[in-house]
């Protein structure tokens, strides 16, 4: 039978990735003719969708009138590291509007706030909703003392970095209209399906093996999160599918998790366990040929 070795928080590498592990054997082992599969993944579907390394993908920028046009206020947005959906993305706008003194409170103590990202899932895409500016304060509602009335109505103007512009599915430097004076509502719709989630599935990469089959050759096992962002993800495969060691001698073995682009992966959550099963080939029937790399238990 295969032995069994599994790596857990313990083994993560202190890189602040969470994403680098390190089985160190009690002795050195000579692989001549050896196999190894996964057999079972438990971890938190924690890796971040938007950060400033690797995926750089964590800025925008909008712009304001502030006074008499034309002159506008640019202002770049830097989103913290983590993981969002869009709603939050949403909030954190909201939050830079706050931070600016760029929003109006209504006659019933309400913000107001002149742009928006939403969810459209009829079109399945993002909505990015700006709403004319007024030139005078609205009757019974206040504003903080840092706002500035411009001259004309506009709408805010946002902008769509590149990278941040694959979360929103927007072209890269997509810029909402100004529309001076003319005072009314704006809707742009995302111009192809949004990637939320840039690493939808990830990637168990091993030390030692050389997969003809995989790129890259290091490549045993894929992920596909079926929760929700914070869950566990359990991950059992029905069939092992074993992967040949280059022969050697070996004293540890090293893990890796990617993302669909092959980059290692920020996870937040460091707890997780990865049972792996290695395999002597010549004690062990197998099916098929040892050039491709994969094998069944008998």
């Amino acid at each position: 039978m295969p032995s069994t070795i599994t790596l857990t928080a313990a083994n993560i590498v202190a890189d602040g990735f969470n994403s680098s592990l390190v089985y160190n054997f009690p002795n050195s082992i000579k692989f001549s003719d050896h196999s190894i599969a996964v057999s079972k993944i438990a971890m938190y579907y924690s890796w971040q969708n938007i950060n400033a390394f690797p995926l750089a993908n964590n800025t925008f920028q909008y712009q304001i009138v502030q006074g008499p046009l034309p002159a506008q206020t640019a202002v770049t947005v830097t989103i913290p590291d983590g993981v969002y959906e869009v709603s939050q993305l949403n909030e954190f706008l909201q939050f830079t509007f706050i931070a600016a003194d760029f929003y109006l409170i209504n006659d019933v103590g309400l913000n107001v706030y002149y742009a928006e990202f939403l969810v459209n899932p009829t079109l399945y895409a993002v909505q990015i909703n700006t709403y004319p500016v007024p030139i005078a304060l609205p009757a019974g509602w206040t504003a903080p003392a840092g706002f500035i009335f411009p001259n004309a109505t506009f709408n805010p103007v946002i902008t769509i970095n590149a990278n941040f512009n694959k979360i929103v599915g927007f072209a890269a430097g997509f810029a909402t209209a100004l529309n001076s004076g003319v005072g009314t509502i704006l809707s742009s719709t995302s111009s192809v399906a949004p990637q939320v989630q840039p690493n939808p599935t990830v990637f168990i990469s091993s030390s030692g093996i050389q997969n003809i089959y995989a790129s890259p050759s290091s490549i045993i096992y894929s992920v596909t999160p079926t929760v929700a962002v914070g869950e566990q993800i359990v991950d059992s495969p029905n069939e092992y599918a074993f992967s040949k060691f280059l022969e050697g001698t070996y004293s540890d073995l090293r893990l890796r998790i990617l993302g669909t682009d092959l980059n290692q992966l920020k996870i937040l959550d460091p707890t997780m366990s990865i049972t792996l099963l290695i395999r002597d080939n010549k004690l062990e029937g197998f099916t098929g040929n040892l050039g491709q790399q994969q094998y069944s238990i008998k």
